[in-house]
């Protein structure tokens, strides 16, 4: 199991950020351990970008009692549930995100969310550059709302791949998005929480700022005050 020594990132943190856990990708020792509560006890939100099993979720939302949003990963594992005859794919007591716009009224964000990375093999959950710019652009019209209603458009854009040119790689399974750069670049959120870049090398940057938005890689697992 990967590790990752965690930091509170008070990155632009002010007395009344919420304190999030971040995860995606691979399950971890630090998380997935009988001691959670008492590790990310002062947690108070939990945000998956993907790529990990419905059972790992689970026991997140069941051992912390927390609300948890997600997007799926371009490999989604279903739950491992005998009466699950249905195929459903989500963890239960998970919010998915994928293709909406959310107000969180409990801690004053608004999230929304897009799931998948581009299409490389014909697998489920992977998209065109075009199927991703219609996904994106379906969430403006809400933006703007949101800019009407509470003087800003997204605080936190949730995905599983990267933006182009942020944080991605060349090889057609990890090209970022080049719908998702354009909505930063034009909605500004306060981040950009994604995952599929597994984070081996420590040279590689996992943490950036593109204009008004803070970039985080999340795989494994990150603690982030927002």
């Amino acid at each position: 199991m990967a590790w990752q020594s965690p930091v509170w990132w008070p990155w632009g943190a002010d007395p009344v950020a919420v304190r999030v856990l971040t995860l995606s990708d691979v399950e971890t020792s630090a998380v997935y351990n009988s001691r959670i509560r008492s590790r990310f006890g002062e947690t108070e939100l939990v945000i998956s970008c993907g790529d990990l099993p419905s059972y790992y979720l689970e026991y997140v939302i069941s051992m912390l009692n927390l609300r948890l949003y997600y997007v799926n990963g371009n490999h989604v594992q279903r739950p491992e549930n005998e009466d699950n005859i249905e195929g459903i794919e989500h963890p239960w007591g998970a919010i998915n995100l994928h293709r909406k716009v959310v107000y969180d009224r409990e801690h004053d964000l608004i999230l929304a969310g897009i799931e998948g990375s581009l299409r490389y093999n014909d697998g489920s959950h992977q998209y065109t550059q075009t199927e991703m710019w219609r996904m994106v652009l379906g969430l403006a019209p809400q933006l703007v709302r949101n800019k009407v209603k509470y003087g800003r458009y997204l605080d936190v854009f949730v995905t599983h791949a990267a933006a182009a040119g942020i944080q991605d790689d060349t090889d057609k399974a990890h090209q970022g998005i080049d719908a998702f750069r354009w909505l930063l670049a034009t909605f500004k959120p306060r981040y950009h929480l994604h995952g599929h870049m597994h984070h081996y090398n420590p040279l590689i940057p996992n943490l950036s700022q593109f204009g008004d938005t803070k970039v985080v890689n999340t795989y494994g697992y990150r603690e982030i005050e927002i």
